[in-house]
């Protein structure tokens, strides 16, 4: 994700932190400021919040190293002022293993919970669950509420959070698993509602909270349908055939003429039918600032980049796309260079193939009210 930076590594997973993670800590030093504390209340403060987040990266790694056991990797976990995100490669394809997954996350948070409590006991310390205080209370005990509040908040029934995970799995051991998904998602934005509506006359928080919930469900939905759509096709379906191409000798103002005089943005660089690299428009443009037009492509072009082949299922060929965070693929077979795979492209395919499917819809549907009027007017006739 952009504007984020790698804070450590664990269990071979990159940690990254976004940029907008240091609004918190500022709005937590404002506030102390604006209300008069002292320096090292302040302080403590922000590492309160700090160890906060070391419980939600190792919650977000509860989730990874659960999916790992299934054989699905983890590319980053990144945090946000709103939390931590796990950023798994895929979801696991069983429901039983995606239960898992999902509920890895809130059990790291009752062990944590709990190992506080233990320290807490045996330190002679008793919790004081009715005179609760925030100011000035317990640092662990404070802790430990808040981790038995992330496990309440992420077992809510509701898409992003865990609770949403968990009710679809559960669903899509009775039913197909876009339906399971669509159930799951209308359940969390009935949440929503809710909650936007108790916010309207008590907490305005929780506003925020019922926008995050309906917009993870609508993404959660949508996800699952292009998941169903893009099942069992071949990257040679979908993949552009009709390209440009560049040789590493060619000057820069050739893939200019390419870039104005058509669709592309990013070019193959091939010598023969073997790809070499990948030219695109950021490092035209770089090199272009630096060198001008006379500049090489060679000069330009990205020497790391990533394939697909052109049996390849269209899935998988998206997951790579976004790993790498390319407009374009290029589509091999044999090691030679056979198309380009691009989002916009795999974006038609699709409103195509949603067309389609709805033509078929409605020709069930008007084949269906010929069958019933059919036995209407036999009824009728008898």
């Amino acid at each position: 994700m952009r504007w984020s930076w790698k804070i450590g590594r664990l269990a071979g997973i990159n940690v990254y932190m976004h940029a907008t993670f240091l609004l918190l800590i500022l709005f937590i030093v404002f506030v102390n400021y604006a209300n008069g504390r002292s320096l090292a209340t302040t302080f403590v403060g922000v590492v309160f919040v700090l160890v906060i987040f070391a419980c939600i990266v190792l919650h977000e790694l509860g989730h990874a190293l659960t999916a790992r056991k299934f054989g699905v990797q983890t590319r980053d976990i990144i945090l946000l002022p709103i939390g931590g995100v796990a950023r798994l490669e895929r979801m696991p394809e069983k429901p039983r293993e995606e239960l898992w997954v999902a509920i890895a996350g809130p059990l790291v948070n009752v062990v944590i919970a709990a190992v506080l409590l233990a320290i807490l006991v045996a330190t002679g310390f008793h919790p004081h669950w009715r005179d609760f205080r925030w100011a000035g209370g317990n640092f662990l005990e404070k802790l430990m509420v808040v981790n038995l509040w992330l496990v309440g908040f992420n077992i809510l029934p509701a898409f992003p959070m865990d609770g949403g995970r968990v009710l679809r799995a559960l669903l899509a051991t009775r039913m197909e698993y876009t339906r399971a998904t669509q159930m799951a998602a209308h359940i969390g934005q009935g949440m929503a509602l809710i909650f936007g509506f108790v916010g309207l006359f008590s907490d305005p928080f929780l506003l925020f909270i019922a926008l995050f919930v309906w917009m993870g469900a609508e993404a959660e939905a949508s996800m699952a349908l292009m998941r169903t759509s893009l099942e069992g096709i071949p990257v040679q379906q979908v993949m552009l055939t009709d390209f440009k191409t560049l040789q590493p000798d060619e000057p820069l103002s050739t893939a200019i003429d390419h870039a104005l005089g058509g669709w592309q943005q990013d070019f193959p660089v091939v010598f023969g039918d073997h790809v070499l690299g990948v030219l695109t428009r950021e490092d035209l443009m770089r090199v272009l600032a630096q060198g001008g037009a006379e500049a090489r492509v060679r000069d330009a072009m990205r020497r790391e980049f990533q394939t697909v082949d052109s049996h390849d299922m269209l899935e998988h060929a998206l997951a790579v796309l976004h790993s790498c965070h390319c407009r374009s693929l290029p589509v091999q077979h044999d090691g030679r260079l056979v198309g380009m795979l691009n989002a916009d492209n795999v974006g038609h395919f699709m409103m195509v193939q949603s067309a389609l499917r709805r033509k078929k819809a409605l020709a069930a549907q008007k084949a269906s009210s010929n069958g019933e009027a059919s036995r209407h007017n036999g009824g009728f006739f008898y």
